[in-house]
């Protein structure tokens, strides 16, 4: 057989496997779908509830920005002293 037949025969294949009626499913769905069976899964919030006990107010974006534009200038401030210094 030729490179050229085998790559019909594989694509062939393929076609023939994806056009299938019905697809087995994946080792993990079985195990899960078994598992599911004798005993279901609660429900789940899509968003669970904040914890309250030691709820903080949530901090501004700008308080990281004006963090790390301050540290930026701190270190030009830092490197523009060291250059300048007299020896």
């Amino acid at each position: 057989m030729s490179e050229r037949d085998d790559f019909e025969q594989r694509e062939f294949d393929l076609r023939w496997a994806d056009g299938a009626a019905h697809k087995e499913p994946s080792a993990r769905a079985r195990m899960l779908a078994a598992r599911w069976k004798h005993d279901p899964p609660g429900p789940v919030p899509f968003r669970p509830e904040p914890d309250r006990r030691g709820a903080r107010r949530p901090r501004s974006p700008w308080v990281s920005v004006a963090v790390v534009f301050g540290g930026v200038a701190a270190v030009v401030l830092l490197l523009g002293y060291l250059d300048f210094r007299p020896y």
